[in-house]
């Protein structure tokens, strides 16, 4: 079975303001794209069993909000198959109640987190309730790191260097860095190769090829293959996308010299058990 670390649950165009949607229309050359959450599509585009972890997202900075309720009813429609992260903008007033209330009465399982959308860096000494209150009631945290379309989100709150003064005072929290924080990939790199429970994703990478080829070379260059996690990002993308994207990477260097990825290491990683890994039951 397939376990998807990355995937979201919201109400498009309800959970998104005017502006986010404006800036998605210009960087994608004026076309909207439809980031519509069904589950049913989201699963007729993965050829294989999987289960999920989904969340929505909360950051006011850049107008993104997805109450914690509305995930849990998602994940309570198919609570074979989905399992459910709380949001959080420590930037906004009441996200101590938030934290509590969804994960004590909601029962979500992890925590994700927007620091360049909301506006903050995850190391800031205010934040340490938050990683406190992870580390006792043994709660993942998936990060946004890696750049962005919103002009207002800050590049320095996204560096992944930021997680590792936050790993070395939290060393028992799981933590997930998304996207292996392009197009900063060494450095997402290097920062998890030095902690025992410091993480990447590899989700919404595949689409640049070259790229992601690269940033799994560094990956097995370092030999942290076991550091790295499955996830697709939709509805951005899906599990068959992500899928053929990995397994087609080697083929691009063909009559080359370069080295290739180890193809039992990327289906070692497509197959990992991620919920066990982080401690989900």
């Amino acid at each position: 079975m397939i376990i998807d670390l990355h995937s979201h649950a919201w109400d498009f165009p309800r959970h998104f303001s005017d502006d986010f949607r404006q800036q998605a229309r210009r960087a994608r050359a004026g076309v909207e794209v439809d980031l519509a959450v069904r589950y049913e599509d989201y699963r007729a585009k993965a050829s294989e069993p999987v289960r999920t972890i989904v969340f929505g997202g909360k950051a006011r900075l850049s107008g993104l909000w997805v109450d914690d309720q509305y995930v849990a009813d998602y994940v309570a429609a198919h609570p074979d198959k989905l399992v459910g992260f709380l949001s959080l903008d420590p930037t906004q007033t009441g996200w101590e109640e938030e934290l509590r209330f969804g994960h004590q009465q909601l029962k979500l399982r992890g925590i994700k987190l927007l620091p360049m959308y909301a506006g903050f860096r995850p190391d800031e000494p205010r934040l340490d309730a938050l990683w406190g209150y992870a580390q006792r009631h043994h709660l993942p945290v998936l990060l946004h790191t890696g750049t962005t379309f919103i002009a207002q989100a800050p590049l320095e709150c996204t560096l992944p260097r930021h997680l590792d003064p936050v790993a070395a005072r939290f060393p028992d929290v799981q933590i997930i860095m998304a996207h292996l924080g392009h197009p900063y990939e060494g450095e997402c790199v290097v920062t998890a190769r030095k902690h025992p429970h410091l993480y990447a994703d590899i989700s919404a990478l595949h689409y640049r090829p070259l790229q992601f080829y690269h940033s799994l070379m560094l990956v097995q260059e370092y030999g942290i293959w076991d550091k790295v996690l499955f996830g697709t990002d939709y509805p951005f993308t899906n599990i068959d996308a992500t899928l053929s994207g990995l397994r087609s990477l080697n083929q691009m260097l063909a009559g080359t010299a370069l080295p290739r990825l180890s193809e039992e290491a990327i289906e070692r990683m497509i197959y990992r058990d991620t919920l066990k890994l982080l401690g989900i039951e």
